[in-house]
């Protein structure tokens, strides 16, 4: 086996995992998707070293990466404007 097997294999786990604990939706769709991939790439490095995978990896890590921004900048866009309103009302 080879490194690449190991990392490809802990990606795959760590965004599976990420994907039970989310809500039905597309969020988790997509979530499920970056976990195949990552199985998908485990299962070609533990045939013999490849360079291509790097490409499909990164876009892999893209796609997690966007992910994990989209509901963290919703959910700021929205508690941002409630919180100085209540702070007013507490002032008044």
């Amino acid at each position: 086996m080879s490194d690449a097997f190991d990392y490809f294999r802990a990606y795959a786990v760590r965004a599976l995992c990420t994907a039970r604990s989310m809500p039905r939706g597309r969020m988790k769709h997509l979530q499920l998707v970056a976990g195949r991939i990552y199985n998908l790439l485990k299962k070609e490095a533990a045939y013999g070293p490849n360079v291509q995978h790097l490409e499909d990896f990164r876009a892999a890590q893209k796609l997690e990466a966007s992910l994990d921004r989209r509901p963290s900048d919703r959910s700021g866009g929205r508690l941002a404007p409630t919180a100085p309103q209540s702070s007013d009302r507490e002032a008044g």
